[in-house]
């Protein structure tokens, strides 16, 4: 893997960013790469598919696994934050026993969400809609 994280450092440098750290978590299948150069989460949440397009390139170029790569841990905080809103949305259909509809959410974000609620007893979860509308409804079993 040495050789990989010094293909995406080599790879941000050339992008025009000095301070880079990659660290690969191989349990998990992560890689987190740091970039210290003042980017705002906007930056970042625009950079990060591309840079995560461009590491699965050269982890099919070299045969390897995918991985999930997080940019100054901007995906760390996202799952974070979808889990919480997983958790209010749950605590609010328990409530009001009406079902709760998330906002659009890419695949990744909704499997959070659906692994969130999977342990809520009295839950279940569905996904609705097409393409970049599609979300996650929460609502009570029956």
């Amino acid at each position: 893997m040495e050789q990989i994280t010094e293909k995406i450092r080599t790879l941000v440098a050339s992008m025009g960013f000095t301070e880079v750290r990659v660290e690969v978590e191989e349990e998990h299948r992560k890689i987190g790469v740091h970039i210290g150069d003042g980017l705002t989460r906007e930056e970042i949440g625009f950079m990060l598919p591309a840079l995560e397009h461009v590491v699965s390139l050269i982890m099919r170029r070299e045969k390897l696994p995918l991985y999930v790569v997080d940019l100054n841990y901007y995906r760390k905080e996202r799952e974070r934050l979808i889990a919480e809103l997983a958790r209010a949305a749950a605590r609010k259909a328990v409530t009001t026993k009406e079902e709760v509809e998330l906002p659009p959410m890419n695949g990744y974000e909704r499997r959070l969400v659906h692994v969130e609620i999977a342990t809520h007893p009295e839950l279940t979860t569905e996904s609705v809609g097409t393409g970049k509308e599609r979300r996650v409804i929460i609502k009570r079993l029956a």
